[in-house]
């Protein structure tokens, strides 16, 4: 293995937990649209919700509630969800890019 494998398999796990993570935190933004009474600006809920209120502010100018319903973390969800998939996923770009150097190199 070369100092270059090992860096494109530090990118990989820290891509990796970083968009895992991301994902999370929009889940538990789901959760909590579920209790309105949930005040996101105090406790442990402003630590869980001010990551995500900035690309959820900019998506909710774009989409309207549906019902009442606000549907930003579910289109954010999806979206994590994709880049995940198509950068560190089974077949993601950065996963092949490793598979070609650790097969190149042996």
């Amino acid at each position: 293995m070369t100092g270059f494998d090992l860096y494109l398999q530090a990118i990989h796990l820290i891509l990796k937990l970083l968009l895992n993570c991301w994902t999370l935190l929009f889940l538990f933004r789901i959760v909590f649209t579920w209790y309105p009474q949930v005040a996101l600006d105090q406790g442990i809920a402003i630590l869980l919700s001010g990551p995500t209120e900035p690309f959820l502010r900019l998506t909710r100018s774009l989409l309207v509630p549906l019902g009442g319903i606000d549907i930003t973390p579910v289109v954010w969800v999806g979206i994590s969800s994709l880049l995940r998939e198509l950068l560190v996923g089974q077949q993601g770009l950065l996963t092949q890019v490793i598979i070609y150097y650790l097969t190149k190199t042996l």
